[in-house]
């Protein structure tokens, strides 16, 4: 479990680390320049690495429905949303209400067993803090609001 909650925080910071770079190549490109860039850069080092790990065994793909095959055009709209969600509200704001939206969206998949997950049962207690962090998101941006107007 130590070793899960550790690899989901250095994700969360590759995240907002990745989400910042890709601001800024947004800065001197179009979005789709930048989709096309971070996504084959991805590519050419998921490919590298893949070769080195597991060899042709990474070409294997056994007992897979074809519409997972689906998640790369989905990355293509992660890419073009945070970069734009970015320019338009600031790192900060934007990961926070993407964070949210990903744990809200997260608790739906698991409640209904969508996607091939397994059923969780809903709780309130889970709902209550979803919402205890869009009030957190709501008390940084307006709290902040209110700092920069004075």
């Amino acid at each position: 479990m130590l070793a899960g909650i550790l690899l989901a925080l250095i994700a969360g910071a590759l995240v907002s680390l990745q989400n910042i770079f890709n601001a800024k190549v947004n800065e001197h490109t179009g979005s789709w320049t930048t989709t096309t860039l971070v996504l084959g850069m991805g590519f050419a080092a998921s490919l590298l690495m893949g070769l080195i790990m597991e060899g042709k065994n990474m070409f294997t793909l056994q007992h897979m429905q074809p519409w997972y095959w689906l998640s790369g055009m989905i990355g293509v709209g992660v890419v073009i949303c945070l970069v734009q969600a970015t320019r338009i509200l600031g790192a900060t704001y934007a990961i926070s209400i993407v964070l949210t939206s990903q744990l809200g969206f997260a608790l739906l998949w698991d409640s209904l067993g969508w996607l091939g997950l397994a059923k969780v049962p809903f709780s309130f207690n889970q709902l209550i803090g979803v919402l205890i962090i869009v009030g957190g998101i709501l008390v940084f941006k307006l709290g902040g609001a209110r700092e920069s107007r004075a």
